[in-house]
């Protein structure tokens, strides 16, 4: 939990020199310049935010912050709705986030399927309005010296606008206009002279279709409605930001050309030739948001302190698809879940010849994520004793309510509902802060800063079950159990006399609401944990051009215990515009309560199969018995070295280097799959045989894969920031702010601290995948290129940035004489070339208060690369998802939509 910083100075007059902003991020000190902070500090002002077509926060400073990625994954369950953004290459839970110096709380959301950002919880910034933002200041150095855990990334500090007169009102509408790269615009199936669809001879798993060029797309229309108003309150201030957003689905699958129906005879059933092969939804989900924001202050008589509070409240209802279900069941479709398995007896094994569709064309189950957040501070801070005191409370909350439609339970037949209410998760966190800063002259070149302070944070986190058909067995599944061949006849099963075991072929029927299984009775939890810290902090210009800050920080956790972190920075001007700076600093994360808690069913595609993944949680005796141990918090050592230099008025020139080590950094296993027979008894051999024996002993018998947190692997990220940025005052062809940015970041895994469950023979709980993902997973290099002038009343913003490669990772195992790899790619695994994506926008001011925009992001209309499918060079087959969804659907480090167009009227007043 963050200290109050102290309050932003009255705003710095303009200057050529953007490196005189006052800063209030990575000191508590109040008259910290840009120029002359010993660590490096982005500022992004508002008009930098507003003059784009994007209306989401993380898409913005994934524009503008060359270290910052915001990823777009898609049929990723909630993570469709809410999606995590990363700074410096870590976690989304390793950048803490602040709002007015206070630390916002994070989403109710665990990421948990196989994206970047898998297995935590983040901060959603979009729910913040870019309207209501005054300036963002990002701190890329690790702070938890001074702020507590998860800033072991950087920090992200929004500060909210103060006016208390005239305000702006927007209204923006764009719309997508591409051509979808690579992916055929099918005009039906190729058929023989008796009228038959033709099979692939080189793939026959999909059929022969026509088609005319490339598919075209004209959806995702988004609408934003905002307006921010300052209005005095005697001698303070209210400034208020309301935002409406409807985002409509965008939609970037192909024609899935799989046969879609069970083959009566040796024909094909006739609906193949009009069934809808467009039947997947991939891409951005619907979502509507409302957001609201409030910041105010007033002076509280004459006793020198100001009363301030700002809060938030916040909704949003996001709708998003799973993977289709197929009317049919065979080898190529390879699913259950349309299946009635109420006309077998619990002896007959399933097969293509005995399905009965529950659902005469398959169904797409859609799920429906409903967000709530609200947040409140208040506060008092003014002069006490010669201190400079702040005191404060706050309460934030979010909670995410689930719902499945249009799907089914399968283990109800046909007495399953079609829409399922599938359970809410919500966090909750208490935070009081005192806050205490002076300045003491003890005749060094500068006074010395002295802050103290003491924070109290309660945390709580709660998931409430659905309702029973969303998650639970129904009759039409029967696990295996150990019996009498008299008791297994009696009960209609099929016995092995070998192993003991009675079975049930008919009754293997998959559990809970298809797409997304709802949060089971047994998965309920109320958890709590409180937390409790004192920090202080020493910054001073020790000598003439040497700036020295001290910090340090000891917190107590209800649930782990203690931990102590400190940190020194420096800064030294060799000579007048020239500097050299570096950090040393210990950091730790917490294992927060989502981690540890957290339990559901949903469904995964592993190697292109649909497999329903059961996530546990740490203490649970499933987890336990896969080889799972209590979490730890996590710790990391961050040093960085750099250099600033202003050789011109207007332009400064940054570069700096970072290390950041981090042990036992909290990880979601990898899906550890189950090996089941037709009648669901464990076979073949280990580890899936085993999994199979534990999942089903813990009643999980209808799920095929679990996972859990583990303490799984300590890492070293390596990079380097280089930013120059170049204030031009031009005469007559305007004011330009020219930016050029390059990151470099690696990662790379010094230490699995679990590779191997000492239960299981070959179970690796941290693998191939998601060690990958680690290091590979996103881009290793980025640049952005922009232009930002105002001439007379034309205003022009021309960006184009650079992504480099990544790696979208596959479940299947490398080939030989790889196969047992941690680190070789294997054959399914694509990478993403380096793309340019570039952004420009025109503007005019009319009257000077009307101001009139168009643009376009995405300018060239550029995708990632196109998924391969068919045969493999090596002669095996490619996922069969690859061919109706033509891209990763979570490599891609800016996303797979194309070209955005739009415009935008605002009105100050």
């Amino acid at each position: 939990m963050a200290a109050q910083t102290p309050p932003v100075p009255a705003a710095t007059p303009p200057s050529d020199d953007p490196g005189n902003t006052i800063v209030v991020t990575g000191t508590r000190r109040t008259d910290r310049t840009v120029a002359d902070s010993p660590v490096p500090i982005d500022v992004i002002g508002g008009e930098a935010l507003t003059n784009t077509g994007l209306t989401e926060t993380n898409k913005i400073l994934n524009q503008l912050v060359p270290s910052f990625n915001f990823p777009q994954p898609s049929i990723a369950d909630g993570t469709d709705v809410l999606r995590p953004a990363t700074l410096r290459g870590l976690s989304p839970d390793q950048t803490l986030v602040l709002i007015n110096g206070k630390r916002r709380h994070v989403s109710a959301l665990l990421n948990i399927n196989g994206t970047v950002g898998r297995g935590s919880a983040a901060v959603d910034l979009n729910l913040v309005p870019t309207l209501a933002i005054e300036r963002i200041e990002v701190l890329r150095d690790g702070a938890s010296s001074q702020y507590g855990s998860d800033a072991i990334a950087g920090v992200i500090n929004i500060q909210l606008k103060k006016a208390k007169h005239g305000g702006r009102a927007v209204a923006s509408y764009g719309k997508y206009y591409t051509t979808i790269n690579d992916t055929d615009n099918f005009r039906g199936l190729q058929t023989n002279g008796a009228g038959q669809p033709i099979t692939d001879p080189a793939d026959p798993r999909i059929f022969l279709a026509n088609s005319s060029g490339e598919l075209k797309a004209r959806d995702g229309a988004m609408t934003t409605l905002a307006a921010n108003i300052g209005v005095p309150i005697g001698a303070g201030y209210i400034n208020l930001t309301g935002e409406y957003r409807d985002r409509n689905p965008t939609n970037r699958s192909g024609f899935d050309l799989r046969p879609q129906y069970n083959k009566p005879g040796t024909s094909f059933d006739p609906r193949e030739l009009t069934f809808d092969r467009r039947s997947f939804l991939f891409g951005d989900a619907k979502t509507e948001d409302f957001n609201l924001f409030a910041n105010a202050g007033v002076p509280l008589g004459g006793s020198g302190f100001d009363l301030y509070a700002f809060g938030s409240f916040s909704h949003r209802d996001g709708l998003s698809a799973a993977n289709y279900r197929p009317a049919g069941n065979s080898a190529t479709l390879g699913f259950n879940a349309n299946r009635d398995f109420s006309v077998l007896s619990p002896s007959t094994p399933t097969s293509a010849a005995n399905f009965v569709p529950l659902t005469p064309d398959g169904f797409l189950p859609m799920i429906e994520t409903k967000t709530k957040d609200w947040a409140a501070t208040v506060g008092a801070k003014g002069e006490l004793v010669g201190w400079n005191a702040d005191f404060s409370l706050g309460y934030g909350h979010d909670e995410v309510d689930f719902r499945t439609l249009n799907s089914i339970n399968t283990s109800f037949g046909t007495a399953s509902k079609r829409d399922f209410d599938d359970g809410q998760l919500a966090y909750g966190q208490y935070q009081a802060n005192l806050d205490f800063q002076r300045q003491f002259a003890l005749g060094l070149a500068s006074p010395v800063s002295v802050a103290i302070g003491a924070e109290y944070r309660d945390e709580n986190y709660k998931i409430t079950p659905g309702e029973l058909q969303s998650y639970s067995a129904g009759p039409l599944f029967r696990g295996a159990y150990v019996t009498t061949s008299a008791d297994c006849a009696t009960q209609g099963g099929v016995y092995n006399a070998a192993n003991r075991v009675c079975s049930f072929p008919g009754r293997t029927a998959p559990a809970g609401a298809q797409g997304f299984g709802g949060l089971a009775a047994s998965s309920a939890a109320d958890e709590s944990r409180r937390s409790q810290a004192v920090y202080g902090e020493l910054d001073s210009d020790v000598a003439k051009g040497l700036t020295v800050q001290v910090a340090g920080r000891f917190e107590h956790f209800s649930d782990f215990g203690n931990t102590t972190n400190g940190k020194i920075a420096l800064r030294y001007e060799v000579a007048p515009g020239y500097a050299v700076r570096g950090s040393a600093s210990t950091g730790f994360r917490a294992p927060s309560l989502h981690q540890q808690f957290f339990a559901n069913t949903a469904t995964n595609f592993l190697s292109g199969v649909a497999v329903d993944t059961s996530t546990v949680p740490v203490e649970s005796p499933v987890a336990r018995a896969l080889g799972a141990k209590p979490l730890k918090p996590e710790k990391s050592r961050n040093l960085s070295v750099g250099a600033t230099a202003n050789p011109l008025r207007g332009l400064t020139l940054t570069a700096d280097y970072y290390n950041i080590r981090i042990k036992d950094r909290i990880v979601l296993t990898e899906n550890l799959q189950a090996s089941r027979d037709a009648a669901g008894v464990p076979n073949g051999t280990d580890p899936g045989k085993t999994i199979a024996t534990i999942l089903n002993a813990n009643g999980f018998g209808s799920v095929g894969a679990a996972r859990f947190f583990i303490n799984g692997i300590d890492t070293t990220t390596r990079g380097i920031d280089l930013i120059g940025t170049y204030r031009w005052r031009a005469g007559d062809l305007g004011t330009w702010n020219l930016t050029a940015a390059y990151n470099h970041t690696t990662t790379k895994i010094d230490k699995r601290l679990s590779p191997l469950s000492t239960t299981i023979p070959g179970l690796v709980l941290l693998g191939r995948q998601e060690g990958l993902r680690f290091t590979d997973g996103q881009p290793k290099s980025k640049i952005v290129l922009s232009a930002d002038g105002e001439i007379r009343d034309f205003g022009l913003t021309a960006r184009t940035t650079r992504y480099g490669k990544v790696v979208a990772l596959e479940a299947t195992r490398p080939l030989a004489p790889d196969a047992a790899s941690l680190t070789a790619l294997g054959p399914d695994d694509q990478i993403l070339s380096a793309k340019w994506i570039t952004d420009l926008e025109l503007r005019y001011k009319l009257l000077g208060r009307v101001g009139l925009a168009v643009g376009a992001n995405n300018l060239f209309d550029v995708y990632p690369d196109r998924r391969p499918f068919g045969k493999r060079p090596d002669g095996g087959n490619y996922p069969q998802n690859f061919q109706y969804i033509p891209y990763s659907a979570s490599g891609s480090p800016f996303g797979f939509n194309g070209r955005f167009l739009y415009g935008r009227v605002s009105v100050d007043f």
